[in-house]
């Protein structure tokens, strides 16, 4: 039981870097900001979907630095409440990023039956890559998450 409970809390200071599925900001923060950019930088014809995969990216990447900074910091003291928080955390990044991949997709989709428009196609097809790989990213730190939680 207590090998059970040592992997219900959440680490502090380096080890975050060296357990899983803490180890998995760094990714989601570097496929993050990729996404972000590459949104930013995409030209397309409905703002709207665009603006919902940006608020995406941007509130999925400062929310992975944050809970990275707080935990390196060992803000959460070992208290529970903060397992149940990274759960819901990355539930919702998980599920918005899920959401905001479709919607760029389509967009893509609808951005290639215009061949005059190739180059904004293919940095939006970036876009889409590496928004599913995001999405696969917090999906897997979700599950972990959750297996957390459960045995806290």
């Amino acid at each position: 039981m207590s090998s059970s409970t040592s992997t219900s809390t959440l680490p502090s200071g380096l080890a975050v870097l060296t357990t899983f599925p803490d180890v998995l900001f760094i990714p989601e923060i570097i496929i993050g900001g990729l996404v972000w950019i590459l949104v930013a930088s995409s030209k397309v014809p409905d703002p709207m979907l665009q603006g919902w995969v940006m608020f995406v990216s941007v509130f999925c990447f400062v929310m992975s630095i944050s809970l990275l900074c707080l935990y390196l910091c060992g803000a959460h003291g070992g208290g529970s409440c903060w397992v149940t928080l990274d759960a819901i955390c990355h539930c919702t990044a998980a599920l918005f990023y899920l959401s905001a991949a479709v919607l760029e997709a389509y967009t893509t989709y609808s951005l290639g039956l215009f061949p005059i428009l190739a180059h904004q196609y293919r940095e939006n097809i970036a876009a889409v890559v590496f928004a599913f790989v995001a999405t696969l990213l917090y999906v897997i730190h979700k599950v972990f998450s959750l297996l957390r939680w459960k045995s806290s």
